[in-house]
């Protein structure tokens, strides 16, 4: 250690301060200024924060924001502190689609605008623009987010617009949307189908397409995030003898699908992506009767070997799994009641 450079040294500590810290740092001088802003301070530093103790849940109701850390010991919630939205809103008419590395994808529902926005270092971004990119239309729109192998954050936005298919990336490196080509079965394009929003793992973007009514066509839509080139691969194999829904998680870097399936009893099933199959993990037993209304906002996430399911209304069933500890809680739509995330504490800036 005494032989290395002192700007060596000091890199290091740095990269491994908590978010709050680094940005508290860049007043200490000119010279930490320049080096905490770098892209590659920046890149090494998320790396780094992508543990457990780094994450936090963001819930959203009528009246408040809240970020609040998670107590792994329990599963509960540690004291919450208020957010203030950094942009204009009505009635926290926030919804968030996705989330990467400390960033989150968020629509504005009184505009229908897009932003990226950390909520640790209050910064965002709009990504809409005059000419009508960036706007999101809810039950119609799909969007991931992901980064690719230059380290360009870009959002995906697939758009259906009166029988009409859309894709558009969005790259925060030139601040820009531009099209691009996706060809796939024309009947993906009916408000029938329901695209989940996009799951980031392993340098691809999966979403999961369900036909809305019992015995309908489900399929796996993969976006390969360098060559841009779009694929189709089948659903798990689950009985079609009722609803559907497929919720995507990544556990370090391999895809698992949480597939549910029933009408008046609900069967979960985890799997897990080999290749381009399915392989079953685990089978929970079948869940009680419950509202189909109630049914469709079911959610889950796993840590420290316990499997959750979750409804809007709390919690439904808890699995203990015969797995290590996952380093990770994985992201939900809705949670304990309100609209939010889990995410990562992390310096990433939604602009350049």
């Amino acid at each position: 250690m005494a032989d290395l450079p002192i700007h060596t040294i000091v890199f290091e500590i740095l990269t491994r301060l908590p978010a709050k810290d680094v940005g508290r740092s860049k007043s200490v001088c000119k010279h930490w200024y320049a080096l905490l802003s770098t892209q590659d301070f920046v890149r090494i530093h998320c790396s780094r924060s992508l543990v457990s103790s780094n994450q936090r849940v963001l819930l959203i109701d009528d009246l408040t924001c809240s970020v609040r850390p998670i107590i792994s010991n329990n599963n509960d919630y540690g004291p919450s502190s208020i957010v203030t939205f950094p942009f204009h809103h009505q009635n926290n008419g926030v919804s968030i689609l996705s989330h990467l590395n400390g960033l989150l994808c968020v629509c504005l529902n009184h505009t229908y605008e897009l932003l990226l926005w950390n909520p640790t270092t209050t910064a965002f971004k709009c990504l809409s623009t005059p000419d009508s990119h960036g706007f999101y239309i809810n039950n119609l729109d799909a969007i991931g987010l992901y980064v690719d192998a230059d380290d360009d954050y870009k959002v995906l936005h697939i758009k259906r617009r009166s029988g009409v298919l859309g894709v558009y990336v969005y790259s925060r490196e030139v601040d820009s949307w531009r099209n691009i080509p996706f060809i796939t079965r024309q009947e993906y394009l009916s408000p029938h189908f329901n695209w989940s929003a996009g799951t980031f793992c392993g340098g691809t973007l999966y979403f999961t397409v369900c036909e809305c009514w019992i015995g309908g066509t489900n399929v796996v839509i993969c976006f390969d995030v360098n060559s841009e080139q779009f694929k189709e691969i089948s659903f798990p194999p689950v009985p079609s003898i009722g609803m559907v829904q497929g919720v995507l998680v990544n556990v370090k870097n391999v895809l698992h699908m949480f597939a549910s399936t029933g009408m008046f009893e609900m069967t979960i099933d985890l799997w897990t992506l080999q290749g381009d199959y399915w392989i079953k993990v685990l089978s929970c037993p079948p869940i009680p009767p419950i509202s189909l209304s109630l049914w469709c906002d079911i959610t889950h996430y796993v840590t420290n070997g316990n499997w959750f399911v979750m409804t809007k209304l709390g919690k439904l069933f808890t699995i203990e799994m015969d797995m290590k500890p996952f380093e990770c809680f994985y992201p939900v739509s809705w949670f304990r009641g309100f609209k939010g995330a889990v995410f990562v504490q992390t310096i990433v800036s939604p602009s350049i």
